[in-house]
């Protein structure tokens, strides 16, 4: 990935571990507001990095709730 896409990922992360501690769910919008002031590129890598993150959550936590724990996913591929 380029800087933008991994500052915008580790900035993702760490607003999800607030989110999930605070559940604040506007917290992210206040963040891509404030980035989206000096740079609309940044913002949308930010924005698209916590639905990326998310949809993640939900899939390891789809897992789980099925009895997997994802650790088989990647021996059926390779």
């Amino acid at each position: 990935m380029g800087i933008v896409e991994d500052v915008a990922d580790e900035l993702a992360l760490e607003s999800l571990k607030i989110i999930n501690a605070t559940g604040d769910d506007a917290f992210v919008q206040r963040i891509a507001d404030t980035i989206g002031g000096s740079s609309q590129t940044m913002e949308e890598a930010y924005l698209t990095a916590v639905r990326v993150r998310r949809a993640e959550q939900r899939a390891r936590i789809a897992d789980i709730a099925q009895g997997r724990d994802g650790a088989h996913a990647g021996a059926a591929q390779g």
